[in-house]
C-alpha cells in the first residue's frame, strides 16, 4: 500500500500510541480520520490535522463502532486502512480479577475492533488493510495478566481466521504484537497493579516500523526475544 495519500481511520487516536501513530501516518502524507470516545480531547487533537474528519465510539458499544467506519469513509470517500489501537488493562491473579472486570476486557478488547473490521471489510477494496496491535501477551500469556492476556489472544485468533477469508478479496489483515511500549498503558488499569514490566521500547520507533508493515503489505509483526519487531509477509 502506498502510505502517501491513504485514507487511514485510526480508532484511539487521543492515546498516547494513537497520537504518534497519527502524527507519523500524517508526516508519511496519509489523509487520518481520527475516531476516539471523547469528543473534547478528539477536537483537541484534531487541530492538528486541518481538514481531518473526527468520529466518536464507544467500544462498549459494537453499534457505534460500525457507525464510525461508515462515517470516516463517507467523509473521506472511501478507506484504505482502518487501526485500531485503543483498549483496556487489568492486572492480578486470575482468581482475583473479578467477572466484571473480564467481560470488560473481552468487549473492549476483542468485540469492539471486531466491530470495526466487520464493518469495514464490505466497503473495502483490494489492497486496503485491517491494522490491529494484539501485543506480545497474545502469544506469551503472562501470570497475573490471564484475563488481558486472553483477551490479546482471543483478537489475535479471530484476526488470523479473518485474514484467511480476506485473502480472496486482496485485502490485508495485519497483527501487531509488540512487547511493553513507553506510553503509560499499564499504569492506567482497570483493576489491580502492574507487575514488573519489562524496559519499554520506543513507541515512536515502534510506530515507524508497523506503518512500514502497512506499506509492504505484511500480515504480522511479532517479538523477538530480544524485543525486536520481525515482519512476516505472509502468516500462518
Amino acid at each position: 500500500m502506498d502510505i502517501d495519500g491513504a485514507r487511514v481511520l485510526v480508532a484511539g487516536a487521543t492515546g498516547v500510541l494513537g497520537s504518534v501513530l497519527t502524527a507519523e501516518l500524517a508526516r508519511r502524507g496519509a489523509r487520518p480520520a481520527l475516531a476516539a470516545r471523547d469528543s473534547a480531547r478528539l477536537a483537541q487533537v484534531a487541530r492538528a490535522y486541518a481538514g481531518a474528519p473526527t468520529v466518536v465510539f464507544d467500544a462498549y458499544d459494537p453499534g457505534s463502532c460500525a457507525r464510525a467506519v461508515h462515517d470516516a469513509a463517507a467523509r473521506l470517500g472511501g478507506l484504505d486502512a482502518v487501526i485500531t489501537v485503543f483498549g483496556s488493562v487489568a492486572f492480578g491473579r486470575a482468581t482475583e480479577v473479578g467477572d466484571e472486570v473480564a467481560e470488560h476486557l473481552m468487549a473492549v478488547n476483542v468485540l469492539a475492533p471486531a466491530a470495526f473490521f466487520r464493518a469495514a471489510l464490505p466497503i473495502m477494496e483490494p489492497g486496503s488493510a485491517l491494522v490491529a496491535f494484539t501485543g506480545v501477551v497474545a502469544e506469551r500469556p503472562q501470570a497475573g495478566m490471564a484475563d488481558y492476556s486472553a483477551s490479546k489472544a482471543a483478537l489475535s485468533a479471530w484476526l488470523t481466521a479473518v485474514r484467511r477469508e480476506a485473502r480472496t478479496t486482496g485485502i490485508r489483515v495485519l497483527d501487531v504484537r509488540p512487547g511493553h511500549l513507553d506510553t503509560g498503558f499499564a499504569d492506567r488499569p482497570i483493576a489491580g497493579v502492574a507487575p514488573p514490566m519489562p524496559a519499554a521500547h520506543d513507541a515512536t520507533q515502534t510506530v515507524g516500523i508497523v506503518i512500514d508493515a502497512i506499506a509492504e503489505d505484511a500480515e504480522l509483526l511479532h517479538t523477538s526475544s530480544d524485543g525486536t519487531l520481525i515482519a512476516e509477509q505472509r502468516a500462518r
